[in-house]
């Protein structure tokens, strides 16, 4: 690991959050010997389980508040990644001279291994976890670009950047699922992973960015400041169908230093294809993103199959959460957008029944609504957006589909079990954020899941 910068600093590390990061970095700050502040707008009580685990470690808190002055006399800031860069703390930190960092920029200057960065509006998880299985599937044998071991890690469920940096080698590879907001960060540092891969491009998030230029500036950060590693020419993969990426496929495919490739869905082999147990052509296209870069890297085709032979559906995306009175139940809790929605629609054949609805991050809601009346014969509605969804449905046209609002999971359940008949599946896909009425997304699975079992 490269020459850590906290030792000795007053960091304070700002936004605790409930997923982890601030964790990781509050973690990592205190083991490099540095004298830690962790600052939090939330309560103690809504922090307690990450607190528990922080309490052996020699960290002071400020909770329920930030104060100005915590900022103003920081040697160091490590941001989460959910606040945004205009927040007036750090502005004004900012013009004392304080130095802002992040969980992500601090790996990417530490890490000593090749990084591998996956972005995208959706499909980011299901395509990091395909491209960390085919690598790792490669160890041991000789690549075209050699490495011993694969890591995951990122912005996917509860795996710590910098906790991992003390065992990750230079020979390693390091594979990331990156967020637009972590990625902004990276550009304040210009940075960017060796192998960038984008998934797809929908509006996402516009309650922070704004607009969808923007958030589209955001993502393209992956691939604007890349640089050639050493020997070997930095790889970019597009999606070809998406035109936004296309587009950028065109605009980077000729600079020097760069191997710039497209996947298709389509494009996926047939002998790997007939052992790919995940459904649906968005899936397809996430497992033809990974090969590329299986591909780039030199994992033989053999091993390429036995890794997505042995691939399993990630936890809360189009999960089998239970089969009852021949009713399948699906958990898609990490559908938080609607193109993730419309993903899972087409890709079950069977009548449906649909949860949906959550967080509003200010993303329409048309084409869902379209595929909906297509494509469903009754929806559940839950959360902040179940009117706006509602109105989707109605302005296209409703056909035969039946609408029922409820005000928690376990009534949506009790509803959709009225509704199914033995050949339905029942699919918990809400096409939102979960911040509404839960935690985060795995607790509104857990909760779904629960009621499903227990009703």
């Amino acid at each position: 690991m490269k020459t850590n910068p906290l030792g000795g600093k007053r960091v304070v590390v700002m936004g605790l959050g409930r997923f982890g990061g601030g964790q990781d970095s509050a973690i990592f700050a205190v083991k490099s010997g540095a004298n830690v502040l962790v600052t939090d707008l939330a309560k103690p009580e809504e922090l307690s389980r990450t607190l528990k685990q922080l309490e052996e470690l020699s960290i002071e808190y400020r909770l329920g508040e930030h104060r100005m002055e915590d900022f103003t006399t920081a040697d160091v800031i490590i941001v989460n990644p959910a606040v945004p860069p205009g927040n007036k703390f750090l502005v004004a930190a900012k013009q004392a001279g304080v130095l802002l960092t992040s969980q992500v920029e601090l790996f990417f200057q530490l890490c000593p291994a090749p990084i591998v960065g996956i972005t995208g509006s959706n499909g980011k998880s299901t395509t990091a976890s395909l491209i960390y299985h085919l690598l790792a599937a490669g160890e041991g044998q000789k690549q075209t670009i050699s490495y011993h071991k694969a890591w995951l890690s990122g912005n996917i469920g509860n795996r710590p950047f910098l906790g991992t940096l003390e065992q990750i080698q230079p020979r390693d590879v390091v594979v990331l699922e990156l967020s637009s907001f972590q990625l902004e960060q990276l550009a304040r540092i210009g940075a960017a992973p060796y192998a960038s891969v984008i998934t797809n491009l929908t509006p996402n998030h516009l309650d922070r960015h704004g607009t969808f230029e923007a958030y589209c500036a955001a993502k393209e950060f992956i691939f604007s400041n890349q640089k050639q590693a050493a020997q070997n020419l930095c790889l970019s993969v597009f999606n070809a169908e998406d035109p936004i990426t296309r587009g950028w496929y065109e605009k980077y495919r000729t600079q020097a230093g760069r191997k710039s490739v497209l996947f298709h869905p389509d494009d996926v082999p047939a002998d790997i294809l007939k052992v790919f147990t995940l459904i649906g052509r968005a899936n397809r296209a996430n497992l033809s993103a990974a090969l590329k870069v299986a591909e780039h890297f030199g994992v033989a085709a053999q091993r390429q199959i036995a890794a997505v032979a042995g691939f399993q559906s990630l936890p809360d995306r189009l999960q089998l959460a239970a089969e009852i009175n021949r009713i399948r139940w699906y958990n898609d809790s990490k559908a938080t957008t609607p193109v993730s929605t419309i993903a899972a629609l087409t890709g079950i054949e069977e009548p449906k029944i649909l949860i949906a609805g959550g967080y509003d991050k200010h993303i329409p809601f048309d084409e869902l609504g379209k595929v909906i009346v297509r494509r469903v014969k009754a929806v559940v509605l839950i959360g902040q957006t179940a009117e706006k969804i509602q109105k989707a449905i109605q302005d296209a046209g409703s056909g035969n589909v039946i609408i029922r609002r409820a005000d928690s999971m376990p009534q949506a359940v009790k509803i959709c079990r009225q509704l199914a008949v033995p050949g339905d599946v029942v699919l918990m896909s809400p096409a939102c954020a979960s911040w509404d009425m839960f935690e985060n997304y795995q607790q509104r699975a857990h909760i779904f899941t629960e009621s499903v079992l227990n009703g």
